[in-house]
């Protein structure tokens, strides 16, 4: 019984350390995935600059358009 209960926290423990969130890269390598994804898009100049700055800051929600008046 005590063998077993080892093995599941075993399991649950390693089960978390693959998991681990984005959030765990060092800065370094999360510029270097920023990067990444403005090449993916072919983003230049202002827009890869926001996408990078946004992306660093862990924002996913789209830039607000101002109101048509």
């Amino acid at each position: 019984m005590l063998q077993r209960t080892f093995v599941g926290l075993l399991a649950a423990l390693l089960v978390g350390t693959l998991t681990a969130p984005a959030a765990a890269l060092t800065p370094q390598e999360k510029m270097e995935t920023c990067k990444v994804g403005a090449d993916s898009q072919k983003l230049t100049g202002a827009k890869r600059n926001t996408f990078i700055k946004r992306c660093m800051a862990d924002e996913n929600a789209p830039a607000r358009r101002p109101k048509p008046q």
